[in-house]
């Protein structure tokens, strides 16, 4: 079954990529694709800290589907992301949230103008989840790490 995701993986990643081949948008999208998981989860911390819990377990599930090291990176990521929500005061979260998230889209944006395509979510919605896994690709790569 693992051979099957890893596959699954591996296409996805490779169709994400096809509209992420600039070094410029791709560097942007290393900046900008964590800002918005966090500014995500900030703002649904700012609903219930449960429910930016909830919503990371449910990911956590569908990247455990895909991969393993990949559901290990996410599960880092979104814990160091969770942890510092919840040293911000509570009444400073949403007001963060909100600017990361509006300036993170615009840096989307804005690197799709650059490779001069549109972002893949356009096309389908499971990338706005595979996003974060073309990120970490890269890191895993820079570290020799297999996913």
């Amino acid at each position: 079954m693992e051979t099957v995701a890893q596959r699954q993986v591996d296409a996805l990643l490779d169709k994400y990529g096809e509209s992420h081949r600039h070094p410029v948008n791709e560097v942007i999208h290393c900046i900008c694709i964590p800002a918005i998981i966090f500014s995500f989860l900030g703002l649904l911390w700012a609903l219930h800290p449960l429910a930016a819990l909830a919503v990371s377990a449910v990911s956590l599930v569908y990247y455990l589907r895909l991969s393993v090291s990949f559901a290990l990176g996410m599960l880092l990521m979104s814990g160091v992301m969770l942890w510092i929500l919840s040293l911000l005061p509570q009444s400073q979260v949403l007001a963060v949230s909100l600017a990361v998230f509006v300036v993170s889209w615009i840096g989307q944006f804005i690197g799709h103008k650059i490779e001069g395509k549109k972002p893949s979510f356009f096309d389908d919605l499971r990338f706005l989840l595979i996003g974060p896994l073309f990120v970490l690709a890269i890191l895993y790569r820079r570290m020799r790490i297999a996913y």
